[in-house]
């Protein structure tokens, strides 16, 4: 039987439990983009807690991204040694650490926000060049995988969903065109890095003419076909869906469970879970090995030492979801002892 606090394997890696960091904002860098010694604390609280996988809050691919100013960006002049010192430290533990890649916006000189249709091939390959680029640096920095941001309402995440591209080129009809920009760079990264590949994906989305748990499942399969080791499965607006309400009501369990016996490859299930007995039926009583969690780790980073030593343990996240709202890495409520008076 499953147990949260077990090793496993992961792919080609080793992970000390099945609960899988992911993060979102970046509140506490400095506004030329360096890593703060908040940063490397609140990171080695995470490693040290027992967690099995750690993926980063999000790198804007771009620094003048609609989300830049709540995000790291990889292109700062130091980034790559500094987040040298964030791997490794993260490393003493035994615990990986991915990256998280993404866009919202697509920029270009005067023009702003270019829809997916509107992108030119030029535009596509400045796009998986920079792409490349950025996994190329997060592999110089010691880092053991990258997540590509193809979920939620990331750039690429509508560029590979029929309600939002409708070209007519090799990059736009049928399912396998609409991945095709993806698929490409994957490609490149494989055989240039050494980074394990994971993309985070919609389950479905809910739109008209838009992504449907069917075609995501398609889509799956030609990204483990085409090279990706794992996935995560989320939806469209995560932290909008997840309350203490309806979060024993997750669709997401359903869909992740039907992609499992659909691929070969690790699939997470994303998000929404604070109680340690809720994610133990989870294992037990389905085909999910990995289970993500984002807001308790901004309650408490290191909560996860009392779960090892109660066995039933519950976050005190109360998902007032403020840390999302007000884009911080940080709780209102639980706030640092930094921030403390």
């Amino acid at each position: 039987m499953k147990e949260i606090f077990e090793y496993c394997r992961f792919g080609d890696l080793k992970l000390p439990s099945r609960i899988i960091r992911t993060g979102l904002w970046e509140s506490e860098r400095e506004k030329s983009g360096n890593f703060t010694p908040e940063i490397y604390n609140r990171y080695e609280n995470i490693a040290a807690s027992g967690v099995g996988l750690i993926i980063t809050e999000i790198f804007s691919l771009y620094p003048r991204d609609v989300f830049s100013k709540w995000t790291h960006t990889p292109h700062f002049r130091q980034f790559v040694r500094e987040a040298k010192d964030l791997t490794d430290l993260v490393h003493i533990y035994g615990v990986p650490i991915f990256a998280q890649l993404g866009f919202v916006q697509f920029n270009k000189k005067a023009e702003q926000n270019i829809k997916v249709d509107e992108v030119s091939i030029d535009d596509i390959r400045k796009i998986q060049t920079d792409m490349i680029i950025a996994a190329q640096k997060f592999d110089y920095a010691g880092f053991d995988g990258i997540q590509i941001a193809l979920g939620n309402y990331y750039f690429l995440s509508r560029f590979i969903n029929p309600n939002f591209n409708t070209r007519t080129d090799k990059y736009g009809g049928n399912t396998l065109n609409r991945l095709r920009i993806v698929l490409e760079m994957i490609k490149v990264i494989k055989e240039n890095t050494n980074l394990h590949i994971n993309c985070r994906l919609n389950a479905f989305d809910g739109t008209t003419n838009g992504m449907t748990l069917d075609e995501t499942i398609e889509i799956s399969k030609l990204l483990e076909k085409y090279g990706v080791d794992s996935l995560q499965i989320t939806r469209t607006r995560s932290p909008q869906f997840f309350t203490r309400e309806n979060k024993d009501e997750n669709p997401l369990i359903d869909a992740a469970g039907k992609i499992i016996k659909n691929v070969s490859i690790p699939v997470i299930l994303g998000g929404g879970y604070s109680s340690q007995n809720q994610i133990n039926e989870i294992l037990k009583k389905t085909d999910i090995e990995f289970i993500s969690m984002q807001r308790p780790f901004v309650y408490d980073p290191g909560f996860l030492v009392d779960w090892q030593i109660e066995g039933n343990g519950e976050s005190k996240c109360k998902t007032c979801n403020n840390c999302y709202w007000k884009k911080t890495s940080t709780c209102f409520i639980n706030p640092p002892a930094s921030l403390n008076p």
